[in-house]
């Protein structure tokens, strides 16, 4: 049903599956889910969009983002609820690349096209020592709260936060530091 969560098998690398629980059923055939800590951990974008036989659709870097992809994804008039062979035999490589074209402007992509070196698997999520740690880097630069929110746009766990969620964990930062 649409909006539950659910265990997901999602296919790792075209045959390794691996679990995933607490996907979201975000419209028929299709589910949201975060990508686990031990998968793609050079991948910013922890957010996937992935079919019903657990194939990777797209990825974003933010929840809120993966959901208006799937948005758009519904509205393409594929029926994701069909099995794998099906959909790639009906969508051709000139209408997949106008669905990614539209789902850029969600800001989802391809799996796998976001590469950062290092383990960025946390992006998205952080801890009150996140917070600490950004704290006093801010007030050792004398930042101010612009330059705080400037500094955490491009930041790991920072921009992989929902908007509500990225702007509490500024307003702390900044208070934290003494922004203003």
């Amino acid at each position: 049903m649409i909006g539950e969560t659910t265990d997901y098998t999602m296919i790792v690398h075209g045959q390794q599956k691996h679990t995933v629980p607490g996907a979201v059923q975000a419209a028929p055939g299709l589910v949201v889910f975060r990508m686990p800590a031990n998968q793609t951990l050079n991948d910013p974008a922890r957010w996937r969009i992935g079919h019903h036989e657990g194939l990777a659709i797209a990825e974003a870097m933010r929840r809120e983002d993966a959901f208006k992809g799937v948005a758009i994804l519904v509205d393409s008039g594929i029926d994701w609820t069909q099995d794998t062979a099906a959909i790639k035999e009906a969508v051709s490589d000139q209408a997949a690349r106008d669905l990614y074209a539209k789902l850029s402007f969600a800001w989802c992509d391809e799996p796998g096209s976001n590469y950062m070196p290092g383990d960025v698997s946390s992006n998205g999520t952080y801890s009150d020592a996140d917070i600490e740690a950004a704290a006093a880097e801010a007030k050792a630069e004398g930042f101010n709260a612009l330059d705080v929110l400037v500094a955490m746009t491009d930041a790991v766990p920072w921009m992989g936060l929902d908007t509500e969620d990225f702007n509490e964990a500024h307003n702390r930062i900044a208070e934290a530091a003494g922004a203003n």
